[in-house]
């Protein structure tokens, strides 16, 4: 998968392209928003700056949706709520506010390349969830769960096994700046449990964030 950087501070281009390139990924680095069009040939996913020398991010971002549906990763110091919206309307597939991790960026691409390529159904032994319905089966049977408890439950899905921190469960699921209680996770968590019927298919590792088990 080739990622295309759009970022013009080279202190930060450099370890992300670095840090993309350590996690699996081919990555490409442009300064300039006027040139992000002419790079798109090749290239699988975009990560966009707000903030370039020569236009606003979210007018490149308009540029690319003439013309390609190429999954958009806004990734900017940017964190006030307009921007998010006005980026998310405009046709980002997701929104990170500086500082963040490589680690949790890369896994942002992971995530939207396996949504991009297949909308089939995730299954897991008895749970199967189906993005386009948002509809949850467990064991052949519906169940209700709220729009937080669906998102959760798709995030945890993606990669079964691997434990999600925390804090990615909120910026992925809630807000990329969350400021609210920190119970709030754990509820939902609570609340998918027992919708789920088993409170074992979601493991807490203490002082790290959950993960999704495959029970036989």
């Amino acid at each position: 998968m080739h990622v295309l950087v759009v970022e013009d501070d080279p202190a930060i281009s450099g370890p992300l392209v670095q840090g993309l390139q350590r996690n699996g990924f081919d990555a490409t680095c442009v300064g300039f928003g006027g040139l992000v069009v002419e790079a798109l040939p090749g290239k699988d996913l975009v990560i966009l700056d707000l903030g370039l020398p020569d236009m606003d991010g979210l007018e490149v971002l308009k540029a690319i949706r003439k013309i390609s549906d190429i999954p958009v990763i806004i990734a900017t110091a940017r964190g006030d709520e307009m921007d998010r919206v006005v980026g998310l309307e405009i046709g980002a597939d997701d929104y990170v506010v500086k500082p963040f991790s490589v680690r949790e960026l890369a896994a942002r691409v992971r995530a939207i390349s396996r949504r991009r390529v297949v909308e089939a159904p995730s299954e897991m032994g008895q749970v199967s969830l189906d993005r386009n319905r948002r509809s949850v089966l467990v064991s052949g049977e519906p169940i209700d769960l709220t729009a937080k408890e669906f998102d959760l439950l798709a995030v945890l899905l993606e990669e079964p096994g691997r434990v999600v921190p925390r804090q990615e469960l909120y910026s992925r699921v809630w807000d990329p700046v969350w400021i609210g209680s920190g119970k709030t996770l754990d509820v939902h968590v609570a609340g998918l449990r027992k919708k789920l019927g088993n409170s074992d298919l979601i493991e807490t590792v203490r002082g790290v964030g959950y993960r999704y088990v495959d029970l036989p």
